[in-house]
């Protein structure tokens, strides 16, 4: 009977001390696979604690048109301003799209770009979207096309209609960081004029001076048939540079071709602009996508929603992430390189904030990771405004810095 008893009060215990000890093991990440299990349980831990000088800080600066949310390294709320108000993101949409493909890869995987071959005179060119393709690059591969009195040769490309998400304007479009999002672009569609049909003419060109005897017919091949892909030989590749590398190109210098290629390769969406696996894959981790629409990787579409809420849970529940190190190392780091590398150079905050900045006309945010005394605090700013103030933006995170943890 007494050991009954004492079961009994053991379960209890354990039952009322357990959300309790996970919450422990969790803010202070002790056990690796627990950390992993949380990171991808439909869930998450968190509560609030209100800090009145935190408060005071956001209702003295911000006005209506600002967004922040600000969680403490114990996975508490401790501030926030209009945190639920879906805003337009810019590039913070980025830190969504990068942690999704470092989900799908490993930090040494690479995008290829292949020639296949097909009976003795198809030819078919494919790409992964390497940012760095060049035509250095071509001539490795279609130095590797055979002598014959025919040859086909066939480009592998999305259709035209695909090459811009949803609500990139045209105005977006005319300018390099608006490029087309090809599968096969010279050093990522960069220069208009070294488009897809250039490449048709350099391939072409190549092979007539290579075989002035044969006839040569030159094909673009829409990627979506892949019937092609039976009883193919693939007889030469290159790679690009690690994903690692690309995802710091994406974050770091906000490469938006980078960041649509690696998302397009990493939910395999080369023939369609549906960004839901996205949203699907946030909302699986318990995450509050409700009110947020996600219509690119890039953040360049002006139909992005997002509250700060949302990018703030995010980010902590990345801590819990087996690549988190590397994820958090893709981002720009104030004072030292990227996006931030001219903000706060010879002040205490650099190298002490890894994060994003966004803009777009009429948006500004800056999201992250500001380390005090070692611990992180994840910030979330976002201006959604026709007179937008960045250096307010830049003045809040520094005085966060400076004030007393609550």
């Amino acid at each position: 009977m007494i050991k009954k008893i004492y079961s009994f009060f053991f379960v209890v215990l354990v039952l009322v001390t357990s959300p309790f000890l996970i919450r422990y093991l969790l803010a202070n990440q002790k056990i690796t696979f627990l950390n992993s299990i949380y990171f991808n349980f439909p869930g998450i831990i968190t509560k609030n604690k209100r800090c009145p000088t935190y408060d005071a800080l956001l209702n003295q600066t911000l006005d209506d048109s600002f967004s922040v949310s600000i969680i403490n390294n114990k996975g508490e709320i401790i501030s926030s301003y209009n945190e639920d108000v879906p805003r337009l993101p810019a590039s913070n949409q980025k830190l969504f799209s990068s942690a999704y493909v470092l989900s799908k890869y490993k930090l040494n995987n690479n995008l290829k770009t292949s020639l296949l071959k097909k009976n003795k005179n198809y030819y078919y060119l494919h790409g992964q979207g390497d940012p760095d393709l060049n035509y250095a690059h071509i001539i490795e591969l279609i130095s590797n096309v055979e002598e014959n009195k025919i040859i086909n040769f066939n480009i592998v490309e999305i259709d035209s209609k695909l090459y811009w998400p949803n609500g990139w304007t045209n105005t977006d479009k005319l300018y390099e960081y608006g490029s087309p999002i090809t599968s096969l672009a010279i050093e990522s569609n960069n220069n208009k004029y070294d488009d897809i049909y250039a490449l048709k003419n350099f391939i072409k060109n190549y092979l007539k001076n290579k075989f002035p005897n044969s006839k040569i017919y030159i094909n673009f091949f829409d990627s979506e048939k892949t019937f092609y892909l039976k009883n193919i030989k693939e007889i030469k590749k290159i790679y690009s540079t690690p994903i690692l590398s690309l995802l710091t190109l994406t974050n770091s210098e906000s490469h938006n071709f980078t960041a649509e290629s690696l998302f397009k390769n990493a939910s395999n969406t080369w023939n369609d602009n549906d960004y839901i696996k996205l949203k699907r894959w946030l909302e699986n981790k318990g995450l509050p996508v409700t009110n947020a629409y996600f219509a690119d990787a890039s953040g360049l579409s002006r139909k992005n929603k997002i509250t700060t809420k949302l990018v703030v849970l995010f980010l902590d529940k990345m801590r819990y992430f087996n690549d988190f190190k590397a994820y958090q190392s893709t981002l720009s780091i104030t004072g030292v390189r990227g996006t931030l590398a001219k903000r706060f150079v010879n002040s205490e905050i650099s190298g002490k904030f890894f994060g994003k900045t966004g803009t777009l006309s009429n948006v500004f945010a800056l999201s992250g990771f500001l380390y005090k005394n070692e611990k992180p605090i994840i910030i979330s700013i976002i201006q959604n405004s026709k007179q937008i103030d960045k250096e307010k933006a830049f003045k809040l995170l520094s005085d966060l810095y400076y004030l007393k943890s609550c």
